[in-house]
């Protein structure tokens, strides 16, 4: 999605199972304008999606951009898909700003996680 240089360095925490996950990735093209901008309303506006449990991006040096959203129920995720803004961006993604992307979604079965705690 954006370039989250405002974001934290922390994973969505783990949610109760069963729950899905959005896998998108992407390889963008060199023509970006209005990415950040889109990318930036759209993930307000899936905030606004009852079941929206939080999103995970990341960007290697080569390129290759991973973001994962997490939904609470395969409605929420459906709600998201159709959204009438979301698919606008998603056919300007596919005319101008992605080389290839992939788009994988998988029911979560299991999750936990780890955080260190601060030295007081």
């Amino acid at each position: 999605m954006s370039n989250h240089s405002e974001a934290p360095v922390a994973p969505v925490g783990p949610c109760e199972p069963p729950y899905y996950a959005a896998v998108f990735t992407t390889v963008r093209t060199q023509e970006q304008s209005d990415y950040s901008e889109t990318s930036a309303h759209l993930e307000e506006l899936v905030k606004d999606v009852p079941g929206y449990l939080g999103m995970d991006h990341a960007q290697t040096p080569g390129g290759l951009g991973i973001t994962v959203s997490y939904f609470r129920d395969a409605d929420a995720l459906t709600q998201w898909r159709t959204n009438v803004e979301h698919r606008v961006a998603q056919q300007r993604g596919r005319a101008q700003w992605y080389e290839s992307y992939t788009l994988h979604v998988a029911k979560v079965e299991r999750s936990n996680g780890f955080t260190r705690a601060q030295a007081p």
